[in-house]
């Protein structure tokens, strides 16, 4: 009784658009009250107790590092790298959106902040070239999917933090499957250009162009460097490098690039503070809630009905993609990371699968429910960003999600892929 209402709540919840974190707060709310002898109060116990957590704070740090790369001159220098790259071929501002977004995707660790840093100046570029607006903003919302894969990724700190797996390895598991899913982003960028006679931005770069744009870009490229080799060499921890990089965006957005007035600083630290307080209520009810799925061994009744399928690693894994394809359409990344690591974890080790290649599928999974109506964060924000209409995009997304699929199996189905770069560092 208590599981059904506490699931029937919270879709009718969502179904009448309450937002997802009140939707997650309320339907506890209903459930404590109409079917427990608990006392509400433990909703807001629970959400404090599960923000009080050092890791945590990786969070907000990255989200503010990466608001401040994008308003100080860093997403614009590594978008000039991007297209002298590949801007020449045919598709080749797509192919530099894509190419881009997993520059800034290095450095944000956020979906939607990469969406919103490459799309402002890419979208309008491609438009400008002819291209279709519903392809120019699908590509870019799909490109955007990588901020959460490459690392740094919140989800992955987030992922860590539940499922008590390294988050440094979780970085490092993430950079090949990042790129799988960037090639497969490109491939099919091509394909649509080479088919609607979409042409590259200019002539090919000389040896001396990409140099300088190297150089123009050294200091944010960087960033991934410092971060990833800051926690492997033992100088700091995912958190402090969270803290560094966040500086170092702000002192390379003041006092080298200069693009930062103090009104353009007050905004993107405004930003930066309005996200991280919707990140931290999602956090917070998304716990209450998966409070009250444990007390009611709904993870144990979710696993025995997986594993009385079947109790081949390859069918378990079809039968969880599918579901974490459907979740992450209605619901957002934190939440379902928070509610869903506790219940197929244990599953999926149980039938061999690494827990850091897990964390891997369970993202990318995710990562794809970032452009898949109804809830489809990168769609909506490609979509206000290139002024195109919903159902524009959603049907220029069709092909797009068809490759994001082929690199979701690719990941699923080749371990190595996600744990080979980790089992170095052991």
């Amino acid at each position: 009784m208590v599981t059904l209402v506490l699931f029937a709540a919270f879709f009718l919840l969502v179904f009448i658009g309450v937002p997802i974190a009140l939707s997650l707060g309320l339907s506890s709310l209903i459930t404590i009250v109409f079917t427990t002898d608990l006392s509400p109060d433990i909703i807001v116990q629970k959400a404090f107790a599960s923000l009080d957590s050092y890791p945590l704070l990786a969070i907000p740090l990255f989200i503010l590092a990466g608001e401040l790369m994008s308003g100080g001159g860093i997403s614009k220098r590594l978008l000039n790298l991007a297209n002298v790259l590949v801007g020449y071929i045919v598709g080749g501002l797509a192919m530099a959106t894509v190419v881009a977004s997993m520059f800034f995707a290095a450095i944000s660790g956020s979906g939607p902040a990469t969406v919103a840093a490459i799309g402002s100046f890419m979208i309008p570029e491609m438009k400008h070239r002819h291209y279709a607006p519903g392809f120019a903003a699908a590509i870019t919302a799909a490109a955007g999917s990588l901020g959460v894969l490459i690392p740094p990724s919140i989800p992955f700190v987030m992922y860590g933090v539940v499922g008590s797996v390294s988050i440094g390895a979780m970085f490092l598991a993430g950079l090949v499957p990042g790129l799988v899913l960037g090639l497969c982003l490109l491939i099919v960028s091509y394909v649509t250009a080479k088919k609607n006679h979409y042409v590259g931005s200019g002539m090919r770069p000389t040896f001396k162009d990409v140099l300088q744009a190297i150089n123009e870009a050294k200091l944010a490229l960087l960033i991934p460097v410092i971060i990833l080799g800051g926690i492997y060499s033992g100088l700091f921890s995912a958190t402090e490098s969270a803290a560094i990089a966040a500086v170092y965006a702000f002192i390379i957005g003041v006092f080298v690039y200069k693009e930062f007035t103090w009104k353009g600083l007050y905004r993107s630290i405004a930003s930066a503070a309005l996200t991280n307080a919707a990140t931290v209520i999602i956090i917070g009810f998304s716990i209450s809630f998966a409070y009250l799925m444990t007390r009611e061994r709904v993870p144990s009744v979710i696993a025995d009905f997986i594993t009385g399928i079947s109790d081949s690693p390859i069918m378990i894994m079809i039968i969880v993609n599918l579901f974490l394809l459907i979740v992450g359409m209605f619901i957002d990344t934190i939440s379902a990371i928070i509610i869903l690591t506790p219940i197929l974890l244990p599953v999926v080790t149980g039938v061999g699968i690494d827990p850091i290649h897990f964390g891997v599928i369970l993202v990318t999974n995710l990562a794809i429910g970032f452009v898949t109506p109804p809830l489809g964060v990168n769609l909506f924000v490609a979509t206000g960003i290139g002024k195109v209409p919903f159902e524009t995009i959603s049907k220029a997304m069709v092909p797009i999600l068809l490759s994001m699929l082929v690199a979701l199996l690719v990941i699923t189905y080749v371990p190595p892929l996600s744990t080979y770069i980790p089992s170095l560092g052991k």
